[in-house]
């Protein structure tokens, strides 16, 4: 069983910066393609980034490209999510997954409570 608690969301201006945490327990962390999600008011959940279980391949949603940055750190059991230059439209509560997939897939394990995250313009 693997529990997964985010951390790190808040209110920011709009060209602004939030790094999100994702702590994982379980033995099983480092096995684990880990993603963050993403679901605004009234919209479907989506995917916005994923980190295979090395961290050396990732994968990203078109519109944070170049923007934001997931990372992970096996001895920690920790994965991350750099977002910078925010966007009113990054408005959205950020869930934290793991499974064993890598990218946009539906088929994640286990998932967080989520974080707010709110871009103010």
């Amino acid at each position: 069983q693997v529990q997964l608690v985010e951390s790190g969301g808040g209110l920011v201006q709009a060209g602004g910066s939030l790094r999100l945490s994702c702590a994982a327990s379980g033995r099983t962390f480092s096995n684990l393609g880990m993603g963050w999600f993403r679901q605004a008011p009234g919209k479907e959940r989506m995917f916005v980034a994923g980190v295979n279980r090395s961290g050396i391949s990732t994968y990203y949603e078109d519109s944070v490209k170049g923007r934001f940055t997931i990372s992970r750190d096996n001895a920690k059991k920790t994965v991350y999510l750099q977002m910078n230059s925010l966007k009113p439209e990054d408005t959205a509560v950020y869930y934290c997954a793991a499974g064993w997939v890598f990218g946009p897939s539906d088929k994640y394990d286990y998932w967080g409570q989520g974080t707010q995250v709110t871009v103010s313009s």
